[in-house]
């Protein structure tokens, strides 16, 4: 009922030993507090909070246009709704090392677990698609150094994201990532990776953990758990998959409507209310205080 049960402290340590433990972690991503929700009733490792994602929701585009406010209040929203770590995406970090340093505090004190700084310029675009410029390494040393230093919580979680395979090859994200891990970045989040061989390469060069982001329609074959564990990569996301199959839905379902002037012939595929009202815990409100929580729930 309300709120997770578990302290922000206490999901960021679990992080931490989860990620030591050498399995691999699944992290769908949420787009919104309901949704996490149901990545954690279904058995999942961790919730992911896209750039992309939050930007959609906004109807703009993933091309830096949110703000660390926007950023920072649909942390909190997600992030006390799951008893699961969060993992966020704070793109560039809002600007230069002493913004970078504001974002940190102020998505440690919306309670997530981790965070991932980008070392494209500002304004970013999207990972997977061309034309990307990334930054010196001396700039993007500086974001993820003034990162590590201003968290307050030790097992915040770190990571730093980089752009420029796609900008200069292998052999420069690997050097890249070699240096932010120096910075003191606890984990890698190298983007737009080609294929396994890709990805296995980046593992074998880091004594940290690597993260392969499974988004649909990028550079990136969708590879199986399975696959990504065996080449070595400790955490996969799927940062717009649960947004795309909603939107899917939502799309299919107007359209029966225009057509058939009733949406009847979705309803097997929705959600029922017993479900829904499961999710939400609303026996638990109701048995919170009977005198003003009295309704009954559908389907008990």
């Amino acid at each position: 009922m309300l709120y997770a049960t578990t302290s922000a402290a206490e999901k960021r340590a679990a992080f931490r030993e989860r990620l030591g433990s050498g399995e691999l972690l699944q992290v769908p991503g949420a787009f919104n507090p309901l949704s996490a929700r149901l990545i954690e009733e279904k058995g999942f490792d961790g919730v992911y909070i896209s750039g992309a994602v939050l930007a959609a929701d906004l109807g703009l585009p993933d091309i830096g246009l949110t703000t660390l406010s926007e950023v920072a209040g649909r942390s909190t929203q997600i992030a006390r709704m799951t008893n699961l770590p969060a993992l966020v995406d704070a793109d560039t970090g809002f600007g230069e090392p002493m913004n970078v340093a504001r974002t940190v505090q102020e998505l440690e004190d919306a309670g997530v677990a981790g965070l991932h700084i980008e070392d494209q310029v500002n304004p970013k675009r999207c990972g997977h698609l061309d034309g990307k410029q990334v930054v010196d390494a001396d700039t993007a040393v500086k974001r993820i150094r003034a990162a590590a230093d201003a968290r307050r919580d030790p097992n915040l979680l770190i990571m730093a994201r980089t752009d420029i395979r796609g900008v200069d090859g292998m052999a420069a994200a690997i050097d890249r990532a070699k240096r932010l891990v120096d910075a003191g970045a606890d984990a890698v989040f190298p983007e737009a990776m080609r294929d396994l061989g890709e990805f296995e390469a980046m593992c074998e060069s880091l004594d940290v953990p690597v993260l392969a982001n499974m988004t649909e329609f990028g550079k990136s074959e969708l590879f199986t758990a399975q696959q990504l564990q065996d080449a070595g990569i400790r955490i996969v996301i799927y940062p717009v998959t649960l947004l795309r199959s909603a939107m899917g839905a939502a799309e299919r379902t107007l359209d029966l409507i225009a057509a058939e002037g009733t949406q009847a012939s979705a309803v097997d595929d929705m959600q029922t209310r017993a479900q829904l009202y499961e999710l939400l815990d609303y026996s638990g409100y109701n048995a919170f205080d009977s005198g003003i929580f009295n309704f009954t729930v559908p389907g008990r």
